[in-house]
């Protein structure tokens, strides 16, 4: 990574729209399948059996996986149509809809990361607790010292340089495989009960209608596919052009076929409300109880090598989104100083201390893993949506081709129906992180002797800030809580 003249380079700037760039497509593939591949998936059996039967998780994985399908698509074409914009997901929410729009997509990326950073360390301090119960699921003091222990760990790690740290996070991204690929094996091979699957084709009607179902699972299926994106984040990075939209269709492809596997066959092993009330990581529970407890084991110890892949693949992502942020005017321009091993340590530093402060915060949730798991997925949404509505543009006015045009449409739809999903707690939540954000911009903004809003970002100002008071006293008197 390299700065703008506010810091010094251990290594020459990556040019412009990636040419010349150092990772190729199997290194960006797994970032792609290194930041979704994560502690998630370890999670998906009792997440969706809380929510909903087989027919229901088939529907939303149907909805998720095409939705994100053409989101897929759309990155692609980006990547081809738009060389000039490095960074992805933010860039394009800047050039379709505006600076300061772009700066809330940043900004909502950023966090939604630190906050996903979150739930690896309370689904790995909530492993542990199967064995020592003073970790319990992941909320307990010890559990807190844990993951405030393993921030601070990879922090140094990643400030030894990005080389190293996808170097890891590749090797890292393969061996996660092993434990999963065990998972199918042994239920396939005698674990399954087509009888069992049978009788949870249907959930009962306490959990509503299917649609409702259906809709309750979707925080969880943007989670896990959060990181869709990694490939363009690093464009600027990516040794050709079109090798961004190579990584990003086949580490989505890859991921889809894991997460429906181990969601579907879990359903064949246990009653779907035994499933529901498992403890996280709730694969290690329908492995314990097709194998026997040498299958959590298998689980716990796989679980533990996929948090050091995703963590350090997030923990990139977060820093390169930050540190664009910076260099690209919207951001404060310290956050673009980087040491002599070419790392925004400074970017780094402050990403570090987000995460450990939303660790804290999840700490005095009802339940820190969904908390953050639903908080992560509410922030994320904007990004999608934004550059979704970029695309659709983009499509639309060059007159593009119809595949182009469709696949744009679909992932809007998809987007505005997320945030339909998501419901009026979480985009209250989110608001109350976005609106206090305008003082960052508008102090970067005036630092530079720029204007700070048109007469349209200033009126979108004024909402996201009612919103933000609105859940500050929503918060306040009970309405919504952690």
């Amino acid at each position: 990574m390299s700065g703008d003249g506010n810091g010094t380079s251990g290594a020459p700037e990556a040019p412009a729209g990636g040419a010349g760039g150092t990772m190729s497509v199997p290194v960006l593939t797994a970032m792609v399948v290194g930041t979704m591949v994560g502690a998630g998936v370890y999670s998906l059996p009792g997440q969706f059996a809380d929510s909903t039967g087989v027919v229901g998780a088939l529907i939303a994985w149907a909805i998720a996986g095409g939705g994100m399908l053409a989101l897929a698509f759309v990155f692609q074409r980006l990547a081809i149509a738009r060389p000039d914009l490095d960074s992805g997901i933010f860039a394009y929410a800047r050039a379709g809809f505006g600076d300061y729009v772009g700066f809330f997509s940043a900004f909502g990326y950023w966090v939604s990361a630190c906050v996903a950073n979150v739930t690896y360390w309370v689904l790995v301090a909530s492993t542990v607790g199967g064995v020592v119960p003073a970790f319990g699921d992941g909320d307990t003091v010890w559990a807190l010292l844990l993951g405030t222990g393993g921030i601070w760990l990879f922090h140094f790690i990643i400030q030894k340089g990005v080389t190293g740290a996808t170097i890891i996070n590749g090797i890292a991204t393969l061996a996660k495989m092993v434990p999963l690929a065990i998972f199918a094996i042994l239920l396939i091979g005698g674990g399954f009960s087509w009888d069992v699957f049978v009788d949870n084709l249907w959930a009962d009607d306490a959990l509503g209608s299917l649609s409702d179902q259906v809709r309750s699972t979707m925080l969880v299926t943007v989670f896990v596919f959060i990181g869709i994106e990694g490939a363009s984040v690093y464009s600027r990075w990516a040794k050709k052009r079109e090798d961004i939209g190579k990584a990003t269709v086949w580490g989505f492809l890859t991921v889809l076929a894991i997460f429906v596997a181990v969601t579907m066959l879990s359903y064949g092993v246990l009653p779907r409300e035994d499933i529901a009330a498992l403890r996280q990581p709730s694969v290690a529970g329908v492995l314990e109880a097709a194998v026997g407890a040498w299958g959590a084991w298998v689980i716990g110890l796989g679980l533990l090598v996929s948090v050091l892949g995703a963590y350090l693949a997030w923990c990139l992502l977060a820093v390169e989104s930050l540190f664009m942020t910076a260099k690209d005017g919207d951001a404060p321009p310290v956050l673009t100083h980087v040491n002599r091993r070419d790392v925004p340590v400074r970017a780094l530093l402050v990403t570090s201390l987000v995460t450990q402060l939303f660790l804290v915060i999840a700490f005095f949730a009802e339940s820190a893993f969904d908390f953050s798991l639903e908080l992560t997925s509410a922030l994320a949404i904007l990004p999608y949506l934004l550059t979704a509505g970029f695309g659709l543009k983009l499509a639309l006015r060059g007159g593009r081709a119809a595949t182009a045009i469709a696949a744009a449409t679909i992932a809007t739809v998809y987007a505005l129906y997320l945030v339909y999903a998501m419901g009026l707690k979480y985009a209250l939540l989110a608001l109350i992180i976005y609106a206090p954000a305008s003082f960052i911009y508008v102090w970067s903004r005036k630092q530079r002797g720029r204007t700070v809003f048109t007469r349209a970002e200033a009126v979108l100002c004024v909402l996201a800030s009612v919103g933000a008071v609105v859940g500050v006293w929503a918060l306040a008197t009970g309405h919504i809580a952690l």
